[in-house]
């Protein structure tokens, strides 16, 4: 006689499963062995290894980045790969989020954060990932005000802006990007897609010393 084999009560979490966020977070907690997996519009993405130059080196940079701004703005944190409850359909772990918690978005007492962090940044391969196309449509739909994407093969960062329910690519003044979300977050593109981090923390300090950033700062303390 041959044995039925026993069913599993929960299934392995799959590359490409179609779940609701329920089932997702269900399989992908039984399966603590895996580092990172996201359910964007309905479907499963498991990570692939992490690459140094490409994924890795940029992803320090850019936390290095987010991490000094934030030294130096209390009442706002910085999360690296947050799993953020977007909604029914999307649960993706940003490679980084800057947010005000209880403005947008919160976090939950299982320590998870549900709604929308101001700032979302992801480290991309090219244009052609998920980060340029689903991934980025759940975040405008959820209204992440600012999104920015490094596609580290084409050499390229893209900086969007939430307006008017849209997302518009925002263009470097003098080779620098400035916030609108966060007042003195300031990034000189160029000095960043060539690793100087020096320079980009110089330009960072700068920004940082505007009255802008002093006054947003001076209203996250005493709000």
């Amino acid at each position: 006689m041959t044995l039925a084999k026993p069913s599993l009560s929960i299934p392995p979490l799959e590359n490409g499963d179609r779940l609701t966020r329920t089932e997702f977070e269900q399989r992908y907690q039984a399966m603590p062995h895996i580092r990172k997996a996201e359910l964007i519009e309905g479907v499963t993405y498991m990570a692939s290894p992490v690459r140094f130059r490409s994924h890795g080196e940029p992803h320090a940079h850019l936390v290095g980045w987010l991490g000094t701004y934030q030294a130096f703005t209390p009442g706002v944190i910085l999360g690296i790969e947050p799993t953020v409850r977007l909604d029914p359909d999307n649960e993706p772990q940003p490679d980084a989020v800057l947010m005000i918690p209880g403005r947008q978005a919160s976090i939950d007492a299982d320590d998870c954060i549900s709604g929308a962090p101001e700032l979302v940044v992801e480290i991309a391969a090219s244009s052609a990932a998920i980060d340029l196309h689903d991934k980025k449509r759940a975040y405008r739909r959820n209204g992440v005000r600012e999104y920015i994407v490094w596609r580290t093969l084409e050499g390229q960062l893209d900086w969007f802006r939430w307006q008017a329910d849209e997302y518009i690519i925002v263009m470097p003044e003098e080779g620098i990007v400035r916030s609108q979300v966060f007042p003195g977050l300031w990034l000189a593109v160029e000095a960043l897609l060539a690793g100087e981090m020096a320079t980009v923390l110089s330009v960072l300090q700068a920004g940082l010393g505007t009255i802008e950033h002093q006054e947003f700062a001076h209203g996250l303390v005493e709000g």
